[in-house]
This record gives structure tokens, sequence and C-alpha cells, in this order.
């Protein structure tokens, strides 16, 4: 007869498989491992969790998470108020960030159009976005979702909540610019790629 797995084990199986890109095996060796290593370590991974869950909130102007509000790129001064970048994720505008050359503000939507996942409009917080947008110090609203079919549709739906709002033409709406990656060769690209390299071409200054 074959060993039985314990039901407190199979519960914490369980629960990491809900995780994303978690799973069944690999929930099973995480909670192995938990089971591991000394219990101090295990207990300071449940007490970082909880200490985030208790502290982190999201912004109220830009809805990234934050243990302040306004977060801190909010409260920046020096930060350009007239320029909103929409991106789909916390981690979309980490990576904004990292590469140090946007110094406009952010709102973050949390999640993309996806239907085949059952994620809609509603999953989005376009009135939010429409709020924010609509203050007056806005100029530009740049959409910043990814280049693939879930990100093009979320664009149109933040185009639309923008449009809702704009007077006079303001904020105008951008996209950021798509097409051939620096260091990319043409020989390796897609089809989607070289279209939008067309598409977002520009003169070359003299």
């Amino acid at each position: 007869m074959p060993a039985r797995t314990p039901e407190s084990l199979e519960a914490l199986v369980t629960e990491l498989e809900r995780l994303p890109g978690i799973g069944p095996r690999s929930a099973a060796r995480l909670a192995h491992h938990l089971l591991r290593v000394p219990e101090t370590d295990a207990l300071a991974l449940a007490d970082a969790i909880r200490t985030a869950r208790e502290r982190i909130r999201p912004c109220s102007s830009c809805r990234a998470p934050s243990e302040h509000d306004p977060c801190p790129l909010c409260a920046d001064e020096a930060r350009d108020r007239s320029l909103l970048l929409v991106v789909e994720t916390p981690r979309d505008l980490t990576a904004v960030e990292s590469g140090g050359s946007y110094r406009g503000l952010y709102f973050v939507l949390g999640a993309r159009l996806s239907p085949l996942e059952g994620v809609d409009a509603g999953a989005l917080d376009l009135a939010g976005l429409a709020t924010r947008a609509a203050q007056s110090e806005v100029d530009e609203v740049c959409i910043g979702t990814n280049p693939d079919l879930e990100g093009d549709g979320t664009a149109l739906a933040v185009a639309d909540a923008v449009r809702s709002i704009q007077r006079d033409g303001r904020p105008r709406i951008t996209r950021l610019a798509r097409g051939l990656p620096t260091g990319g060769q043409i020989e390796y690209q897609n089809a989607s790629v070289l279209a939008d390299a067309f598409e977002g071409r520009r003169a070359l200054d003299a």
C-alpha cells in the first residue's frame, strides 16, 4: 500500500500551485524545500508575505503598489507631470524606471485584456485612468502596453477612455514606438515586427 502524503503537505502543495507559472511538480519541489530548510528560514518567507500584505496598498494616483500614498514617484516634484505613461503591470513600471530615461509619471492598469482568460475591460481601472488623465497638468498620455494581440486590444480600450475626457484635443494620446530592436538582425525578425518598423519609420536628419 503506497504511503499517504500528509494532509498538511498536500495543502501546502495545493496553495503553491496557485502561484503563476507553478505547476504540480514545481509546487511539490518547493513544498519539500520549505520543509527541509531551517524553520526560521521557512517562517521568514511567511512573515515577509504577511508584512507585504499588511503594508502595501495601491497608490491612489498611479495604482502602483507602495507603502506610502502617494508613492515616492508621484510625490517627486522633479517628475514631469505633463506626461503620463500607461503600463499594464507594476513590473512594466519597474522596467521603464530601470532604464533611467523616462521622467514623467505613470498609471498602472493592473491587468490586460485577455478574452481567452476571462479578463475584460472591467478588470482594468479605466475610470481611474480617465480621472487621472483629466487633471489639468496632463498634456500627453502615452500608452505603454505590450506589442502583442492582448496589448493592442488593451491600448484601444485605454485610448477610448482617454478620448472620453479629451477637451480641444488635450491630453493628446501617443503610444510607445515599435519595430526593430537595437542590435537585432532583420533576417531574424518576424512579419509583425517588420511591419511595425515600416509603420514607425522616420526621416533621417541630414
